[in-house]
C-alpha cells in the first residue's frame, strides 16, 4: 500500500525527540486501570503472566509491550484505558521476566520469540468467546506481532481482524547501530542495566548462562546478543539473530490489515531503514511515518493528557476493510 500521510502534530512546547519519548516514559501516570492476572502455562515448563482488563465484550485487544517494558509501561496502560471506554476487553501480556517475577526457564524472550505470543492467542480462543481479535505492539512487540502475522499468513486464525504496531524497529541491524550513538547512550545504558541485572539473578540457577562471560565488557546490544542471546536461542550469532527476526523482509507475506506507524524523529530507529517499499508493495500493510512523536511518544496534550496514539488506534479499527485495503479518512494516499 502506498504510504498514509500522517495527521499527528506534537505539542509545539514539546523540545524534540528526546523530550517526546522520555518525558511520556518518565512522568506519565495512567490511572483508572484494573487489572486481573491470569498465569498460563508454557509448552516447555514455563510460565506467561497476562494482565486482563475487561468489559465483558465479544472483542478482544491482545498488547504486547516493547523492550524490558511491561503491562505497567505508561503506553500499555493508557491503550487498555481507551480501549476499555470503547467497550474492548484487553489481555496485556508479559514478556518472560518482565512480570516481577522471574520465569523458570534458561530462556528470556527475543524480537522475534512469536510462540509465547502464540500462546496467548490460542488460550485467549481457547477460554474466551471472541468474535473479533486484534494484536497492537510496541516497539519490540511490535516486531514480535509482525514476526508472527507473516508466520501465520495462511488463515489459521481468522478471528484475528487486524493490527496496529509503533516504533517498530523492522531492520534490527539498524537499530542496535543507531543505539550504539552516543547521543543514544542513555537509552543503551538503561536497557543493559535491567538486562544484566536479570542474567546476574538467572545465573543462580543456572550458572552456565554467564559461564566465560565477562558481563562488565557487555557495553551494546552487539555484545549482549552475541553472548547471551544467540547462544541461548540457537542463533549463530548477533548477525544471523538480527537477519532472522527482522521484519522488514517479512511484510510482504502478512495477510492481516496491519497500520505500523514509526516517527521519522525515532531517536531508536534509522528512518533509512523503515520498510517503506515493503509496504508499498504489499496489499495488506499500511505504513505512517509521522514527522513526529519519538519512539513511544505520541504525546497529544500534557504529559497526563490524551495521546494521538490512541486515538489512531480507534480510527484504525473503526476503518472499513475491503479486500485488505484499510478505508478511512486517509483514503488519499501519498508515495
Amino acid at each position: 500500500m502506498p504510504l498514509i500521510p500522517s495527521s499527528y502534530e506534537a505539542p509545539k512546547w514539546l523540545l524534540g525527540k528526546h523530550s517526546e519519548t522520555i518525558l511520556p516514559s518518565l512522568f506519565r501516570q495512567v490511572e483508572g486501570v484494573i487489572y486481573v492476572r491470569e498465569r498460563i502455562p508454557t509448552s516447555d515448563g514455563d510460565f506467561l503472566d497476562l494482565d486482563w482488563s475487561c468489559k465483558e465484550g465479544k472483542r478482544l485487544v491482545i498488547l504486547s509491550h516493547g523492550l524490558e517494558g511491561s503491562t505497567s509501561s505508561p503506553y500499555i496502560l493508557g491503550m487498555v484505558k481507551m480501549l476499555n471506554q470503547e467497550g474492548w476487553d484487553t489481555a496485556a501480556w508479559n514478556f518472560r521476566g518482565c512480570s516481577g517475577e522471574l520465569n523458570l526457564r534458561k530462556r528470556f524472550y527475543h524480537a522475534g520469540s512469536t510462540e509465547d505470543l502464540d500462546t496467548v492467542i490460542k488460550h485467549s480462543v481457547k477460554t474466551r468467546q471472541y468474535s473479533e481479535i486484534v494484536l497492537i505492539g510496541f516497539s519490540l512487540g511490535g516486531n514480535i506481532v509482525l514476526k508472527y502475522l507473516g508466520e501465520n499468513n495462511s488463515g489459521t486464525l481468522p478471528c484475528i481482524s487486524r493490527s496496529v504496531v509503533f516504533s517498530v524497529p523492522c531492520d534490527l541491524h539498524s537499530c542496535v547501530n543507531k543505539l550504539s550513538a552516543k547521543a543514544n547512550y542513555i537509552y543503551l545504558r538503561n536497557f543493559l542495566v535491567t538486562l544484566k541485572a536479570k542474567l546476574t539473578q538467572k545465573a543462580e540457577k543456572f550458572p552456565e548462562i554467564l559461564l566465560d562471560v565477562d558481563l562488565s565488557k557487555i557495553n551494546s546490544f552487539k555484545d549482549y546478543d552475541n553472548y547471551i542471546t544467540a547462544p541461548l536461542f540457537g542463533f549463530r550469532d548477533a548477525t544471523h539473530y538480527y537477519t532472522e527476526c527482522s521484519t522488514k523482509l517479512i511484510i510482504p507475506k502478512i495477510q492481516t490489515p496491519c497500520l505500523i506507524v514509526n516517527a521519522k524523529n525515532d531517536p531508536i530507529l534509522d528512518i533509512s531503514s523503515s520498510p517503506v517499499e515493503e509496504c508499498r508493495k504489499s496489499r495488506f500493510v499500511n505504513l505512517e511515518q509521522p514527522t513526529r512523536g519519538g519512539h513511544l511518544g505520541f504525546m497529544k496534550d500534557g504529559i497526563n493528557g490524551g495521546y494521538w496514539s490512541e486515538d489512531r488506534v480507534l480510527e484504525f479499527l473503526k476503518s472499513e476493510n475491503v479486500n485488505g485495503k484499510i478505508r478511512n479518512k486517509r483514503e488519499r494516499y501519498s508515495t
